[in-house]
Order: C-alpha cells, then sequence, then structure tokens
C-alpha cells in the first residue's frame, strides 16, 4: 500500500528535520556531492524560511506521511520574487523512502498547485543528468529537456514545463 503523503511548508521549529536531509551524504550525493555542515545548512534553512513569506502556494515544503505525521522529505516550489513567473520544483526524501513513489506524488501535488496559479507560467527543475529517478518523474509530469550547464563546477540538466 502506498503512503498518503501531505506538504506543509517548513517553519522556525523545523531545521532539525531539514538539517537530517541535508547532513546526510546518501540523500545530498546528487545535489551537491556533499552532506552540508551545520553553519551552511543553518544559512540555507534561513533563506528558506525568507522564501516561504513571497506566497502562500510556493515555498519550500515538508513531505510528512499524512496518518503518521513522519517526516519523509522536502519538497519545493521556489520563486524568486511575488512577481516571478516562474517556479523551480525540487524533492529531496529520506533514503528509507526511497522508490515508493513519494517523490513523484510530491512532485505532482506541486505542479497542480503551480498550474492553478494565475501568475506562474512556467516550472522548471535541475537535476543531476545521472538521476535517472527523477527526470523520470519530472518527464511523467510534463516536463522536457531544455539543457545541459555547469552549476558551480557540478553537471546539471535544465527541465522545464511550460503552462
Amino acid at each position: 500500500m502506498s503512503k498518503t503523503i501531505r506538504l506543509e511548508k517548513f517553519t522556525a521549529n523545523d531545521f532539525l528535520y531539514y538539517f537530517q536531509l541535508v547532513s546526510d551524504a546518501t540523500v545530498m550525493a546528487m545535489i551537491t556531492e556533499r552532506a552540508l555542515p551545520q553553519d551552511e545548512a543553518e544559512r540555507l534553512f534561513a533563506e528558506i524560511l525568507a522564501n516561504n513569506t513571497l506566497h502562500p502556494y510556493f515555498g519550500n515544503f515538508k513531505i510528512l506521511d499524512a496518518l503518521s505525521g513522519d517526516f519523509i522529505g522536502l519538497a519545493k516550489l521556489e520563486i524568486s520574487s511575488v512577481e516571478c513567473e516562474e517556479a523551480e520544483l525540487g524533492y529531496v526524501v529520506l533514503p528509507v523512502y526511497w522508490g515508493q513513489g513519494i517523490a513523484s506524488k510530491a512532485a505532482q501535488i506541486l505542479v497542480d498547485s503551480a498550474y492553478k496559479q494565475p501568475t506562474c507560467r512556467k516550472l522548471f527543475a535541475i537535476i543531476d543528468p545521472q538521476n535517472l529517478p527523477s527526470r523520470k518523474i519530472l518527464l511523467k509530469n510534463g516536463f522536457v529537456s531544455k539543457e545541459f550547464k555547469d552549476f558551480d563546477g557540478l553537471s546539471g540538466e535544465v527541465l522545464e514545463l511550460i503552462f
């Protein structure tokens, strides 16, 4: 039986959930290729909290088990400003939950949410080109490959979905 999930925006009390993800080298292997130290994680989490104030339907969300409330991962639909017409879709799931379709469910929820927002015209996602499961999730949600480029020394594939 597959898990039912719910998404809730990260709050100031949720740093330990975030740090559980980003301090795990296995989780971060295809994102930064390294676990993040606490000081860097704290700085990035402060940016997440600030971004979460821009719009009620965009930001960074905890992926939670709908029944138990257990923390599963992070899903984001991140904008750079209130007027922004595009958002970045992303997701990170704790290894114990890999292969259960959770990232796919989170992506679908966020794509549906973005589609309902009149100002949002495009979603994009950046993945490690070797992350085939993530690529499959994005293609399933209508994304198409746009380009390959270097991101701070790491190769990435940019995929986009235009509404």
